[in-house]
C-alpha cells in the first residue's frame, strides 16, 4: 500500500478480542464495627432488663482477636445473655453462622464464662471442601477455583457458569456463611 496511511491497510486475519476470563472471590467474615455495635446493644439491653438488674453480666469484644468474651452469674443468665447477643448480631447483619460458642467455663463461685468466637477467613480445611465440590460438579466444565490464602478465586469465561457455581454453593452447607465479591 503506496501512499496510505497505516489505517487504511487491511489485515487479511481479522482481529478478534482474547476470551478473557470472568472471576469472583468467595470469602468469610464479620464487620467487625458491626459486631461492636451489636456488642454495645447488647449492653444496654442488658443493662435495661429486669431479670438482669443487680446482677455481674458483662459482655466484652476483642477486635484484634475477633472474640467476644461473657461473664454471668449463672448457667440461666449466661443463656439468656447469649440470646440477647445473638439476637442483636442477627439484627445487626452479622452472619450467626460464623460464630463458635465455646463451653461454658465456671469461673469464682457461681458465675460462668464463655468464649465466642467469629470465624474471619475460610479455614484451609474448609476450602478444600469447597474447591472439590466445585470440581467434582460435571455442570462446572470449565470453572477453576483456587485457594488464595484465607480466600478461594473462581474462574470461568462464561459468566453465566459462574452464575451457577454461586447458586450451587449457596444451596450446600460448608459451616460457614459465604460472601462473594469482586466480580468481575
Amino acid at each position: 500500500v503506496l501512499g496510505g496511511t497505516p489505517s487504511s491497510v487491511v489485515s487479511p486475519f481479522p482481529l478478534r478480542p482474547m476470551a478473557s476470563n470472568s472471576s469472583f472471590d468467595i470469602s468469610t467474615g464479620a464487620d467487625l464495627q458491626e459486631v461492636d455495635n451489636a456488642v454495645n446493644q447488647a449492653l444496654k439491653e442488658i443493662q435495661q432488663r429486669y431479670d438482669f438488674k443487680g446482677t455481674h453480666c458483662t459482655v466484652e469484644f476483642d477486635r484484634a482477636k475477633a472474640e467476644i468474651r461473657l461473664h454471668a452469674d449463672d448457667d440461666f443468665r449466661m443463656k439468656s445473655l447469649l440470646d440477647v447477643l445473638q439476637g442483636r448480631l442477627i439484627k445487626r447483619g452479622v452472619p450467626v453462622k460464623n460464630m463458635k460458642t465455646g463451653d461454658f467455663e465456671a469461673a469464682t463461685g457461681t458465675s460462668v464464662r464463655c468464649t465466642v468466637t467469629l470465624t474471619q477467613g475460610i479455614e484451609s480445611d474448609v476450602a478444600k471442601r469447597i474447591t472439590k465440590a466445585i470440581k467434582d460438579n460435571k455442570a462446572f466444565k470449565k470453572v477453576t477455583a483456587s485457594i488464595q490464602g484465607d480466600e478461594i478465586r473462581v474462574t470461568s469465561p462464561s459468566r453465566d457458569e459462574l452464575q451457577a457455581v454461586m447458586a450451587f454453593l449457596r444451596g450446600e452447607d460448608f459451616g460457614i456463611e459465604l460472601t462473594f465479591g469482586n466480580y468481575r
